[in-house]
């Protein structure tokens, strides 16, 4: 009798021992390997952005920096020119995903076309004079550049550069007769440089990232015509998680110092 007891006292506690294990194994955390990806892991496909021809180092530097951040991205080789000019191949229904403009004035045309929607300042820009290196001329001010015998460039009126450089040059009471007026801030400075011509109106970011190849001449008052720099994902982005990740990178503590770096205000 005693014998015929203990067998079924022995199965039970076997059983009890058995939901005990069975109890911790279900409370044992996933292995690490196991846990999903983040969202910055699963961010992929190709990003085309458009950006204003004065970004050109500063967005180099920053789609670099997203792809090493995000491997399976592929920042496609940036459009870079006058914003005016990229606001019309946009509203002509070129593909992209982004648009940074150096001004706020083209990035309206853009959302008014009903092609984005409000876009982020990002970063300022302020004009200089770029002249030759060593400033063999003499040139000082904006006066200074109404002297006969000077070739002198600037931007075309309806380009960022272009705008702010006949509002300095209004408010000094300036008129000038320029050599030529150029779709953007490149093709001014690239005039410079090459000696054909004396000097032209850029953007202090480009005076920095000519080097010694040319000298500028700060302008008295230069932030009365201050550029503010907004950036907008497009509604018909194909990639649109990949290019907001984008915008927030510009935005980010990393992305202000390559602006900063380059000579950028902020925004």
């Amino acid at each position: 009798m005693i014998h015929s007891i203990r067998r079924p006292l022995a199965t039970a506690l076997v059983a009890v021992a058995l939901l005990a294990a069975s109890g911790c194994a279900s409370s044992t955390p996933a292995p690490a390997d196991s846990a999903p990806a983040s969202a910055s892991d699963q961010l992929s496909g190709e990003l085309t952005v458009f950006a204003a021809a004065s970004l050109t180092a500063a967005f180099d530097e920053l789609s670099a920096q997203f792809e090493e951040q995000h491997p399976g991205v592929d920042v496609l080789p940036i459009t870079y020119d006058g914003s005016s000019v990229l606001a019309t191949q946009l509203i002509e229904g070129a593909p992209a995903d982004v648009f940074a403009s150096a001004d706020e004035k083209n990035l309206a045309k853009v959302t008014d076309a009903g092609l984005a929607g409000a876009g982020e300042a990002f970063a300022t820009n302020v004009l200089q004079i770029a002249v030759a290196p060593g400033n063999p001329k003499g040139i000082e001010t904006l006066a200074d550049l109404a002297g006969p015998d000077l070739t002198v460039v600037v931007c075309a009126a309806e380009v960022p550069c272009g705008s702010a450089s006949h509002t300095l040059l209004d408010a000094a009471g300036v008129t000038l007769t320029p050599a030529s007026e150029e779709q953007n801030v490149t093709a001014v400075l690239s005039k410079v440089r090459s000696g054909e011509a004396d000097a032209g109106l850029v953007y202090t970011t480009d005076v920095i990232a000519a080097g010694d190849e040319v000298t500028g001449i700060e302008i008295d008052g230069a932030d009365a015509a201050t550029n503010v720099y907004p950036i907008v994902a497009l509604t018909a982005s194909k990639n649109p998680d990949v290019a907001q990740a984008f915008i927030e990178f510009v935005l980010s503590d990393a992305g202000q110092k390559v602006l900063k770096d380059l000579g950028f205000g902020a925004p």
